[in-house]
Formats: structure tokens, sequence, C-alpha cells
């Protein structure tokens, strides 16, 4: 068993190990683990063992609060010294300049970046394989983490690394927590600084960390962040839950074992001493429309800083030619999330917080889906995951959290959603629940 970020930080600023010690410890459990599981791109030895040892050098190392915990960057964001690939042969392999700044408040901060995770291409599908190869679910390798923050979520789940970065632009750190079961938090807009490709999905993608634990998702955000006290998980106070099994998208069915999970879960707050009421959300018939508008025009975008956008793969270029449609039709505009924020403050006038399931049904199988068709890949995910990708149209923060087994072979899990501003909130929320239903860590 691993130890937590949280512990590796405190034993790093108390002088009882070293984060060359953690580090090293990391780089010998990838080397081991990752074979069969893919979940890194590039693993960075030489170099992490350099920057531990500054870590181990640094005469703030007792102020640090990630000090010497190794983590994993997902492969779209610059990390200075590394190409950026973004799970495509397109993109320029050359080594980035500068780091991203999520990427130099987590250096900052003490942690050591071990290596960069795994994406599908320009992250743009639900599972995490592309011409660099498969990732597989660690818990089942016969099924996907998840995408696009999959190779992360496979790293944390494996015991490789405590933590790491991923981002969410239609679920991307919730669906794999889900599929892995990892915590997994996806803040609110302007929380975290985005920057992600060019125009961050129409300021649909945030990043945040995925975890095995509340707390140390909780001290992740926070420095990504810059704002220490969501560090400082607290119990909440009675909330108004809203319970919803209700599926955004029409003629998808809901596995019960998810919706037992849903229901189960809003039990347990019930008995912590929460009001839970069942109430949906109106998600409306346009909804979809106006996140798969800025999805698709969002790959367009992206698509065109690639070095060379004629070795996209089949699927991302229907994709991006989709959003190339969707740009010059005028689209996407302010009014579809404008009209679905309003919907959605409806609820919230009534209740402090969203309880969902957090997938529709396990997740699929691992098999090379950049090799399908275009269809096949976008059905497929709106069929697995599609609870995610309305929050991140309405920009609210949202945190996936692990719900127990069911009949498959991965475990359960649970969404739990806020208004603007409720990060801390959830975290507590999360953190009731870890101790209510203490959920396994690892393999």
């Amino acid at each position: 068993m691993t130890l937590t970020a949280t512990e590796i930080a405190a034993s790093v600023r108390g002088g009882e190990t070293t984060a060359r010690e953690h580090v090293q410890s990391t780089l010998d459990r990838i080397a081991e683990l990752d074979g069969p599981v893919g979940a890194f791109q590039v693993v960075r030895r030489e170099r992490a063992l350099a920057e531990s040892d500054s870590v181990d050098s640094s005469a703030d190392r007792s102020l640090l609060p990630l000090a010497g915990v190794p983590i994993a960057i997902k492969d779209n964001v610059p990390v200075a010294g590394e190409p950026m690939r973004d799970g495509s042969a397109g993109s320029d392999p050359g080594p980035q300049d500068t780091d991203h700044e999520v990427v130099r408040r987590l250096r900052a901060a003490g942690a050591v970046v071990v290596g960069l995770t795994r994406v599908p291409e320009l992250c743009v599908f639900g599972a995490t394989d592309s011409t660099f190869g498969v990732t597989r679910n660690p818990l089942d390798l016969s099924r996907t983490p998840g995408g696009s923050s999959g190779g992360s979520a496979a790293a944390v789940a494996a015991g490789m690394v405590p933590v790491a970065h991923g981002n969410d632009g239609m679920g991307s750190i919730r669906i794999p927590a889900a599929c892995c079961g990892l915590v997994g938090i996806k803040p609110g807009l302007g929380v975290v600084p985005a920057d992600l490709g060019n125009g961050s999905w129409f300021d649909m993608s945030e990043n945040g960390p995925l975890a095995t634990t509340v707390a140390d998702a909780a001290l992740v955000l926070s420095v990504m962040a810059a704002t220490p006290d969501l560090a400082e998980v607290r119990e909440p106070t009675t909330l108004r839950i809203a319970l919803s099994t209700k599926v955004p998208m029409p003629f998808n069915p809901l596995h019960e074992d998810w919706r037992g999970a849903a229901r189960s879960t809003a039990e347990l707050l019930r008995t912590a001493g929460h009001s839970v009421t069942e109430a949906d959300p109106v998600y409306g018939q346009t909804l979809a429309a106006s996140e798969i508008a800025r999805w698709t025009a969002g790959t367009e975008l992206d698509a065109q800083w690639l070095q060379d956008r004629g070795r996209l793969a089949k699927r991302t270029r229907r994709h991006a030619a989709v959003g190339r449609m969707v740009l010059k039709a005028g689209f996407p505009t302010d009014k579809g999330r404008a009209a679905w924020t309003s919907r959605a403050e409806r609820l919230f006038a009534d209740h402090d917080v969203l309880l969902t399931p957090a997938l529709a049904r396990y997740p699929k199988s691992s098999a090379a889906w950049s090799e399908r068709g275009w269809l096949a890949n976008t059905l497929s995910d709106a069929r697995h995951a599609p609870f995610a990708a309305p929050w991140n149209l309405a920009g609210w923060p949202a945190i996936v959290v692990p719900a127990g087994m069911g009949s498959g072979s991965t475990p359960l899990a649970i969404q739990l959603v806020a208004r603007p501003g409720g990060e801390g909130l959830l975290l507590g929320l999360a953190a009731q629940l870890e101790a209510i239903r203490p959920w396994r860590r690892h393999l």
C-alpha cells in the first residue's frame, strides 16, 4: 500500500523521509506495473530524480504543501523540456519551452513531475487510446479507464503515483474517476487556470486532480487554485440534497447498479442528517446541441494548432469537420449556456447539492476505439457518460467519488454538483461519504 500525497508531503516536510526516496519508489512502481496498463506517454526518470534532489535541498522544504509528492501530468498541457503529444501523431514532437501555469504551481509547491500520461487524440473521446497505444483499466484490463484523463486515472488506480493532474471538458476527470474507483473533481469556471488548447473548448474545460482520497484531492486542488483554504476539508452542515437518476440524454437506459449506487448514497446522506429529496434538473431539448457545438468546434480550433493535421485519425478528422460547420454557422453562442444555467439555478433555488449516478453503465472495453468510426465513438461515449457534460456547459463544480461494488468488475460511483464557489462544500460532503463508506485505495 503506497502512502497518500498528504502523508508523503508531511513526512518530507518533517524530515522523516526525502523526496528522492518517494520519487525513486514511484519510478520503480511505474517500471514494474505500467507494462500491461499503458498509463504513461513519458517517464521522466533522470529529470524527476534531479528535481527531487532540488526539493530536498530547498531551504523552504518545511513550507511546501506538496513537498516531495510524485505527480503525473496529463499529456495535453506543456511541461518544460518534454514534448506535448496530446495523443496525436500530428503534434509537435519537440520539447516545450515553459510549464503550464498549473504545472508551475504544482512544482512551486514541491511536487515532482515523474511523467506524462496518455490521452485519446486531442482529448476528444471517452476511452484512452491513440496512435501511441491503448491504456487499460488496472482494475480490469479488459475495460477502459475512461477518457480523456484515462492515463492519469490508471496511474493513480494502479498505485503508480499517489495523485495526478487531469482536465475535464465533457467529463474527462469525472469519467475516469468513476471507471477507476477514484476521487475526481472538476472545479468551477475560473477557479483554476484553464488555458487548454486553443480556447479551452469555449470555456468548458477545467484542470483538476485525480486522487485516492478526498484529502489528497483537496490538497492538490488547493495548490492548482492557489487557494490554501481548499485543503482544509470541513464537515458540512445539514444540506438540502436533490437526488436525480434522470438521464440527460433521451432514450438512454440507466443500468440498475448505477441507479442503485445513487439511491444507496442518498440513504447514507439521509442517515447522516441531510435532507434528501428526489428532484430532476430540467435538462431541455437543446442542452445536448449546446454541448456538442462546443465539443466539436473546440476540437477544430485545437486541430488548427497541430504541426500536421493531416495525420489526424479518421474519427478525429470527422469530429473536427463537424466543428468547422458549427463555426461557419456562427456557433457556439452564449444563448444555450445561459438557458441551461437558468434552468439549473431553478433546481438549486431549493437545494444545495445535486446527487446523480456518475455513469449510466460500466466502463466499455479497452479495445482500440481510435480505429473505429466517429459515430460509433460518439454514441458509445454518450451512452456511457451522460451525466457529466451539463456541468461543463454551466461552468459549475462537480465531484465524483466511489460508491461500492455492483455486479461488475469495476467500482460504482456517484456525482455531486454544487453552485459556483461550491468546491469546498463538495469536498466536505465527499469526505463525509468517505468516512461513512470507505473505499479501497488500490488493487
